[in-house]
């Protein structure tokens, strides 16, 4: 998801999976709101006029925003607004993640997004839930988590640098730091995977921590977030994908390709898909749309649908279903069932 952080904004290896490129050509939009089997696999919810507290959205607007401008979003946003943005693609349910609730309200999160479930099993089908991994409740919290049958992940950010030459390393709350680590390796016995979002300058920390937490499953959010696409930046972001791509149970979200301050770079979007695809494989590539945060910078979601499709020209259609159901099925463990 977008979030409150401050952040500034080759070829790889051949791997199972990647597309055929040559000259073939996309899949058209009609075509794929006819053929598409899709589960969002990473979106939000939040009423604003609801019991609930999201600081970020209601309190004092943050002017360091990732993307930049995101007053438009600041508005409620549930299965009604979202079904309206998504008219026409063929949505057969979708993957809410945490949506930076007021932190004492982790659990009211998850009673409120079933209680969306309730009235339309789609929205979500699944829920990854917060917990910081240091607080002093993380067991208490993670135990309540686990008797909520939606919630199928964590998210929990390290802190991050500003940009990409800065350091963290070390201090309180990074990836280095050995209780942050400790609270992250709790999931493996509660079967969640770990949804990672760092930006791309942190890529190749991450995949030092996971390569020594044994058994944990990670769901790597937003391609990695190469949010300056510049050469040097674009060979960094690549070295941090292919770390974490050489590791088992790696997944990775095709999602948030915007750009700051709120732009959305076509050909430069098409071309980040492309690698990712090549470098993880369709098998763990799934596509999220990133809804409401996507249209701060994409023109609509038919817009975010062509820069996929442009990226993975070529593919077969068992392909496309791994990236556009498939894979985020698997991932979140979602009764396939549910999907027909």
């Amino acid at each position: 998801m977008a979030h409150a952080d401050t952040a500034e904004p080759g070829r790889t290896a051949e791997r199972d999976g990647a597309p055929e490129q040559g000259e073939a050509s996309p899949m058209t939009l009609e075509t794929a709101k006819q053929t598409l089997r899709i589960l969002d696999a990473h979106h939000h919810f939040w009423d604003l006029e609801g019991a609930g507290h999201y600081p970020w959205l209601q309190d004092e607007y943050n002017e360091q925003f990732f993307l930049g401008d995101y007053r438009p979003m600041r508005a409620t946003f549930l299965p009604e607004q979202y079904r309206a943005v998504t008219t026409g693609w063929n949505v057969l349910g979708t993957v809410h993640c945490e949506a930076e609730r007021s932190r004492g309200e982790q659990i009211a999160e998850d009673d409120f997004l079933q209680g969306l479930h309730e009235d339309d099993s789609r929205f979500p089908l699944a829920v990854v839930g917060h917990v910081d991994f240091r607080q002093d409740d993380l067991d208490e919290v993670l135990a309540a988590h686990s008797r909520r049958p939606l919630v199928r992940g964590i998210r929990s950010k390290p802190i991050i640098a500003a940009r990409r030459g800065e350091s963290v390393r070390d201090q309180p709350g990074s990836l280095q730091d050995p209780s942050w680590r400790e609270g992250l390796s709790r999931l493996v016995d509660l079967d969640y995977s770990w949804d990672l979002r760092v930006p791309y300058y942190h890529l190749s920390e991450a995949a030092e921590l996971i390569s020594g937490v044994d058994g944990l499953r990670v769901v790597l959010n937003h391609c990695g977030l190469p949010l300056d696409r510049d050469p040097q930046s674009m060979t960094v972001w690549r070295q941090g994908m292919n770390d974490l791509a050489s590791l088992p149970g790696i997944t990775v979200k095709v999602s948030e390709l915007g750009l700051y301050p709120n732009r959305w770079d076509a050909t430069s979007n098409a071309d980040v898909v492309r690698e990712v695809v090549e470098i993880f494989g369709f098998d763990r590539s799934m596509f999220a749309s990133n809804l409401p945060v996507a249209t701060l910078t994409a023109p609509d979601v038919d817009a975010v649908m062509q820069s996929v499709l442009d990226g993975v020209a070529g593919a077969s259609a068992d392909q496309l279903d791994s990236l556009f159901c498939g894979t985020a099925q698997r991932a979140y463990r979602i009764d396939a069932a549910l999907l027909d």
